[in-house]
């Protein structure tokens, strides 16, 4: 049974074209996938702790020495960890907050790259046979091209950090100028069919291995 785990990011409920073409790429998928799974971790309702020093010790230190604290502030880390070896696919519907990502995801990044656990001591991804897929919402025109293009650091980030941990085949949806007035409709009808595209090639990448 195939599993998609989606991290939902942005903060506009209500508004947000990210979550609008998540929505849309879920449907897909599930379309593609009957029997499937979707796991929707919201970093929005519920952010992770960020990574403090009882973490570091409960990283880094043996188990056998671990505080009550340490124990529990890895727990956190182990269970996403799970949650994320347990996935097939990963979708992750983001916006861009000053060219890079918002904290609450960096937090959920920061949890879930560990030596040892995601990445080997040797540098190489554990996480191997995933596919990533990548909804970035943006208030301006960030696309290879435009004048600012080179001012996106989102894209770049997470696909070396998603490489890092093993997840190379990674695809990213850029969604601009989505709060410019009534331009945020006109970028879901416009990457509607792109995001259930990616949905599709991911279930038939899969079906593949």
């Amino acid at each position: 049974m195939p599993t998609l785990l989606v991290i939902e990011v942005s903060p506009r409920f209500d508004y947000s074209t990210s979550r609008k073409l998540t929505e849309r790429f879920v449907a897909a998928w599930m379309a593609a996938n009957p029997q499937g799974r979707v796991i929707t971790r919201d970093l929005a309702k519920a952010p992770v702790p960020l990574v403090d020093f009882a973490w570091i010790g409960g990283a880094f230190m043996p188990a056998d020495t671990h505080t009550a604290e340490m124990t529990a502030a890895i727990r956190v880390s182990d269970d996403l960890v799970a949650e994320l070896k347990s996935a097939d696919h990963l979708l992750i519907a983001t916006p861009m907050f000053n060219f890079s990502i918002p904290a609450a995801l960096k937090a959920w990044i920061d949890q879930i790259v560990r030596v040892g656990v995601t990445v080997g001591a040797d540098n190489k991804g554990l996480l191997t046979g995933k596919r990533a897929d990548i909804i970035l919402a943006t208030g301006g025109d960030f696309t290879p091209g435009s004048r600012v293009a080179g001012y996106n650091l989102a894209s770049g980030y997470l696909t070396q950090v998603l490489g890092w941990i093993g997840i190379t085949d990674v695809n990213i949806t850029l969604a601009g100028r989505s709060v410019a007035g009534g331009v945020g409709e006109t970028a879901i009808e416009a990457l509607g069919a792109t995001v259930e595209a990616a949905a599709v090639r991911a279930t038939a990448s899969a079906a593949a291995m």
